[in-house]
Order: C-alpha cells, then sequence, then structure tokens
C-alpha cells in the first residue's frame, strides 16, 4: 500500500462543506459514541475543517497532523483554532501522549495515510479501554473519481484487519459508493 500525504499547499481544498457528501458530523458522532466530557482525537485533522464541527460536542480534542503548515493554516482560519482544540504535530505511530489517556478518536479521509506497521497499534496505546476509534476513508471498492489514487486506499475488510490485528474489535463496518466507514472498540 502507498503512502500518501495530503499536499499542504492545497490545504484550502480542504475547506469545503461538500464533504459532508461523504461523512456527516452526526455520522462521525454516532460512530464515535463520545459524550460532552470526552478528551477526543482528530487523527490527521488538516485544516480542522472536522475538528471545528466535532469540537462543540466533546470536552476537548487534540488535533494530530504530521504536518506543521496544516496547524498554520489552521491558526490563520478567520474563526481560529477553538479553546478546547490543542493543535499535535506528531506522526500517529510515535504519539506524544500516555497510554489510556483519550476517550476516543476519529480520522476522516486520512487512515490511508497513516494505517501502515505501529500507528494503530499506537493509537491504540493511547485511547482508554473501550472506547471507541471512528473511521471514514476512501475505499479501494470506490471508483477512484475524487480522493487519492485507488492503489492507496484500503477496502474495508483489508482496513478491518489492519485494526483488529492492533488490538481494536470492529463494532460497525459499511462500504459504501466512494468511502467506508468503521467504528472500532479499543
Amino acid at each position: 500500500m502507498g503512502h500518501h500525504t495530503f499536499d499542504s499547499s492545497m490545504a484550502s481544498a480542504l475547506e469545503d462543506d461538500s464533504r459532508f457528501q461523504f461523512v456527516s458530523v452526526d455520522e462521525l458522532l454516532a460512530l464515535l459514541g463520545a459524550s460532552a466530557d470526552d478528551s477526543i482525537a482528530d487523527v490527521g485533522s488538516g485544516t480542522g475543517f472536522y475538528t471545528d464541527r466535532i469540537a462543540p460536542y466533546v470536552g476537548t480534542v487534540c488535533a494530530i497532523d504530521l504536518q506543521p503548515a496544516m496547524h498554520a493554516y489552521y491558526a490563520e482560519k478567520p474563526s481560529g483554532v477553538p479553546t478546547t482544540v490543542d493543535r499535535v504535530t506528531a506522526d500517529v505511530g510515535r504519539l506524544p501522549m500516555r497510554s489510556d489517556t483519550l476517550d476516543g478518536a476519529f480520522s476522516t479521509m486520512t487512515f490511508h495515510e497513516f494505517a501502515e506497521e505501529g500507528a494503530l497499534p499506537e493509537l491504540e496505546r493511547v485511547l482508554v479501554e473501550g472506547s471507541r476509534f471512528a473511521v471514514a476513508d476512501w475505499s479501494a471498492e470506490g471508483t477512484g473519481e475524487v480522493g487519492p489514487p485507488q492503489s492507496e486506499r484500503y477496502d474495508l475488510a483489508a482496513a478491518e484487519e489492519l485494526a483488529e490485528a492492533a488490538g481494536f474489535s470492529v463494532r460497525r463496518g459499511q462500504e459504501r459508493r466512494e468511502t467506508f466507514v468503521m467504528s472500532l472498540e479499543a
């Protein structure tokens, strides 16, 4: 599987409400099962597009992204970064936090960027036992008309296999026309 990282020079393209056709805020919240005081991570947060929309429904959000340029773009948005959001620049395979510290995590269209050896076990390590990791990503079963090249995508079965190998239990998984969604339990 090829490793793909979104080109940060195209960050403004991520600030597009048409993204909701692939996963809505309500669907993410349902997959996540979070409560109002939970500490949640947005894995591959990019410009904070979904971070900003999930933040009002949880206690805090740790916006994790590998690229400092994405965090810089986020900070420069007119709406700014909510006070309940902490930006963390880190590789998912080496998270700078203690074990069992997060009440949940979500990833929107970035699973294919980090789901390689070491990243999923590391994410499972920082999640509280029984918490959920909600994933919406481009599927290898999709048409490939939008999103990354199909060669860099996982289908649902492969994504579930990777998650289970890392210690997650699959609560729900669904292939869709261009994407898949999963709700995983730590």
